[in-house]
């Protein structure tokens, strides 16, 4: 007897992440599924995530085929929770509008004919149109809206892009390599319209790429509805620098990867928390929610966008302890190996611009958050020491913070936290 049946939808795959492209579906239709346990493989611009079922019981539907693009909140499958795993012929998928049965019988080899191979395998074909064969009518063409916008980047004509997807369908990869061997083909030179008024000849036109258009609608977002403010202290990192010439080859040795002075600013960061939590908290219009745990975001910059990965529960761990979450969440962005919930759940974020050299940045919070705060690069300067000239390495420390949950006088007591404990390290500092 058949159970209740509920409708699977694709997760929020990050802040910043409204869609998802399915790589690939673990089950298929009559399979037993368990909560917790994936259910299908998802790729953003992002991650590349693994979804678990949010129930237990019987696959019965798929809604979301391989290669779709979708959107958060939208259904992708139906599963019968209690379900006694038999399949209702009607979910089956179907060849060429003939039910899944009767297609597979069709599909037999002729007695005495082998059966074809894998790569041999004839494809399903589509109906065909009216007055061919059976008189069936060609149904429309239906596609993602991933595969649409790929199209419109790319100046695609989908009717003339080979589907390679299940049924023929065009998937998101099919309009990439339709358009990158229509720009390899020797074509004839078109004529060029008149460049508008803002650009100028040999200008180069740069189309935006999904993620970018996500980024500065987040960052446009931020700056339009967070009122930003900011302040920089300089800090004497005379200990720090000490502290690490004295522990860096040791470090290396024992974790494999440099210990480098950003876990003593997110040590730094966590300390200043502690002592100031209204700046580890919410804005929520009506009420201001201050986080018990610090999950700390941490920018990793890219070559064409940037991710904020999260050490959860950040006052837990040692300076090594923190070196260590930030290598391992920094190598897996970079790979794209980041879970989606690894980029949700910050409660703050320290940045490292001055790994590039710069020494004043005014970073755009994140939603959500009450402040940024951004390491700059660490400068040896001549400064009044007990009254003479000496040469130290100085780093200034930029705090851009919400002005609707922090006043400067809460802002300031934060980046004066900040700064005594990076000035209090010194050689018996324990980085573990």
């Amino acid at each position: 007897m058949a159970g209740k049946t509920t409708r699977v939808v694709m997760p929020q795959l990050g802040e910043s992440v409204h869609e998802g492209t399915i790589s690939r579906w673990l089950v298929k239709p009559g399979d037993k599924v368990v909560e917790f346990e994936p259910m299908l493989e998802v790729d953003t611009d992002k991650v590349n995530a693994e979804v678990p079922a949010p129930v237990s019981g019987i696959l019965r539907e798929i809604l979301a085929k391989e290669g779709d693009t979708v959107q958060a909140g939208a259904e992708i499958a139906v599963v019968e929770i209690g379900g006694d795993g038999k399949v209702d012929q009607q979910l089956l998928p179907t060849t060429a509008g003939v039910p899944a049965p009767q297609a597979r019988e069709a599909a037999k080899p002729a007695e005495g004919q082998a059966p074809p191979t894998r790569e041999e395998a004839p494809l399903p074909s589509p109906p065909r149109g009216e007055g061919e064969g059976e008189g069936l009518k060609q149904e429309p063409h239906r596609y993602s809206p991933g595969v649409q916008m790929a199209a419109s980047e790319l100046k695609v004509d989908l009717s003339k892009v080979t589907g390679t997807g299940l049924g023929g369908r065009v998937t998101k990869k099919d309009v990439q390599d339709f358009a990158a061997k229509a720009r390899a083909a020797p074509t004839a030179p078109a004529p060029q319209p008149a460049a508008p008024a803002a650009r100028g000849e040999g200008d180069e036109v740069v189309q935006l790429t999904r993620v970018r258009r996500l980024i500065a609608e987040n960052m446009t977002r931020a700056k339009q509805t967070i009122p930003h403010a900011w302040q920089t202290q300089e800090v004497d990192m005379s200990g720090v620098v000490a502290n690490r010439n004295a522990n860096k080859a040791a470090f290396q040795k024992q974790e494999g990867f440099s210990l480098t002075y950003l876990p003593y600013v997110m040590a730094a960061a966590v300390s200043a928390l502690r002592e100031n939590p209204h700046v580890n908290a919410t804005f929520n219009e009506t009420e201001l929610i201050v986080h018990r745990d610090i999950n700390l975001g941490i920018s990793v910059g890219m070559e064409d966008t940037l991710l904020v990965p999260v050490v959860r529960r950040a006052d837990g761990l040692s300076i090594a302890g923190l070196a260590r979450a930030v290598n391992d969440l920094a190598t897996r962005a970079r790979n794209k190996q980041l879970k989606a919930d690894e980029l949700t759940g910050a409660t703050f974020t320290v940045n490292n611009s001055g790994t590039f050299g710069t020494l004043f940045s005014y970073s755009v919070i994140n939603p959500g958050q009450a402040g940024i705060l951004t390491m700059e690069a660490i400068v040896e300067r001549p400064v009044a020491v007990q009254g003479m000239i000496g040469i130290k390495p100085m780093m200034y420390l930029c705090f851009s913070f919400d002005h609707r949950v922090l006043d400067g006088l809460q802002a300031a007591r934060f980046l004066t936290a900040s700064r005594k404990w990076l000035e209090s390290v010194s050689l018996e500092t324990p980085v573990y």
